[in-house]
């Protein structure tokens, strides 16, 4: 190998301490064969995070940002730093199960034409929680929205259900939380767009990669449990914000403008019916006040 690392593995923390540590300890106990570094991208976290990396992982690399920059922009800080022939992008509230990576890896051996690869996530309990997904487009988005899309497709929508995850196959993309890429894909498509402060720019990613001639492989047998949202769910309107925001980037980006602004339109017309729901209902219970308040910024915002 020309690099000094065969694998990057890049983890971006913002104030999950415990977790981090718990995915540290699961990575260091599972690990592949092959030179290893890791990347730690602390998001201006005030809880200790950045102690406890000096006290218990010293030999990890630490990039220490004064401000949260978002899941993007933090992991290209890393990727740009970073020595591997293939990158792993590591969520921190995720624990590495035996075998994991060595079945990941086999994955990248056997299917050379691919640039991405994700595996299944599993909940805290070991049942299943998401695996691979299709591009999203209006029409799933508007189901979405109105909340029908997993009556119309299936309960793990946007991800295909746990029947159909059994087996290793081609997809569309793949989930940020536990995704591996080629450093090739990096250098030819570029860098995770920045313009994504959060959600949807691993989708943006293999859309990319797709267009240049990648393919985006789901290893079945690489399991990792994810814990899921531990640090956007502090922030509900805030979360809802960034999502559909990068949701409208990724339709004007491939699929153009026009889309973009119906999709728009439907989130403000969509926020603007649910405020006016909770506010009518919080009538009759107050604590409805709240939720009819978020929905009203949203629409007046997006």
């Amino acid at each position: 190998m020309n690099q000094p690392f065969h694998l990057s593995v890049i983890i971006v923390n913002w104030n999950t301490r415990g977790l981090l540590q718990g995915c540290l300890e699961s990575l260091y106990n599972n690990l592949p064969d092959g030179e290893l570094e890791i990347i730690v991208v602390d998001n201006a976290s005030t809880d200790g995070s950045l102690e406890m990396l000096h006290k218990h992982f010293p030999q990890v690399k630490v990039i220490a940002n004064s401000q949260n920059l978002g899941f993007a922009r933090a992991n290209n800080q890393a990727i740009q730093i970073s020595r591997g022939d293939v990158i792993l992008l590591l969520n921190s509230d995720t624990l590495i199960l035996p075998g994991s990576l060595s079945n990941l890896f086999q994955c990248l051996e056997a299917y050379p034409d691919a640039g991405i690869f994700g595996g299944k996530l599993l909940n805290k309990d070991g049942s299943f929680q998401s695996s691979y997904n299709d591009f999203p487009n209006l029409i799933s988005e508007l189901l979405l929205m109105a909340g029908l899309a997993r009556r119309v497709y299936t309960n793990y929508y946007p991800s295909y259900p746990a029947e159909r995850s059994l087996t290793t196959c081609y997809c569309d993309w793949v989930g940020g939380a536990f995704l591996l890429v080629r450093r090739a894909v990096c250098e030819q498509v570029g860098l995770l767009d920045e313009n994504y402060f959060m959600y949807a720019e691993e989708v943006d990613w293999c859309y990319r990669a797709h267009q240049a001639g990648w393919r985006v492989v789901y290893c079945a047998d690489a399991p990792i449990i994810h814990f899921g949202g531990q640090s956007a769910s502090r922030s509900s309107y805030r979360q809802q914000l960034l999502l559909y925001r990068s949701k409208a980037r990724y339709f004007l980006i491939h699929h153009g403008r026009l889309c973009a602004q119906v999709f728009g339109f439907v989130v403000k017309v969509a926020a603007l019916l649910k405020a006016i729901y909770w506010a009518a209902t919080s009538l009759v219970w107050p604590e409805r006040r709240e939720n009819a308040a978020v929905a009203w910024d949203l629409a007046r915002t997006f």
